[in-house]
């Protein structure tokens, strides 16, 4: 049995669908454990597409911890080289998957920093609670939450 794609007319627009995967670390190649996910991914993008959805894959590495800047300094250089080269390499084993993104980039972007504040300075205008921080003072600590499990 064959199913057909969403049909799709101006009283039922296309679906619209925004899909990343977990962002690799920019300290190492890509390995099997990444693969699975992304090519997993990238079958279920392909998917909706023939469906009739408008899909935007987007994914990009992860840049920020302390790794990145002991291996560059191991290897005397510096993390900016380490990240741009990481980089070009992960595009190539993902291409050499026939993997496909739509938008590849990269956490050390500009473009990401540019992103990441206007979305910080529009929360306060989508929300109904103040913004302050990402943290969650209403969680009790681990110590004061294990009095009240049962025994």
């Amino acid at each position: 049995m064959t199913t057909s794609p969403i049909p799709t007319t101006p009283s039922t627009p296309a679906r619209r669908i925004l899909v990343t995967s977990a962002l690799p670390y920019a300290n190492g190649h890509i390995h099997l454990g990444h693969l699975v996910e992304y090519i997993q991914t990238d079958i279920w993008v392909r998917f909706q597409r023939m469906r009739g959805a408008r899909v935007i894959y987007m994914c990009a590495d992860d840049t920020h911890g302390t790794a990145i800047m002991i291996r560059a300094r191991q290897e005397g250089r510096s993390e900016e080289e380490l990240i741009r080269d990481m980089n070009a390499a992960h595009r190539r084993d993902f291409a050499g998957f026939q993997i496909v993104f739509d938008h590849y980039g990269s956490t050390n972007s500009e473009r990401n920093r540019e992103y990441c504040a206007e979305i910080w300075s529009a929360l306060p205008r989508c929300s109904t609670r103040p913004v302050s921080t990402a943290s969650t003072p209403s969680v009790r600590p681990i110590s004061s939450a294990r009095s009240a499990w049962p025994r």
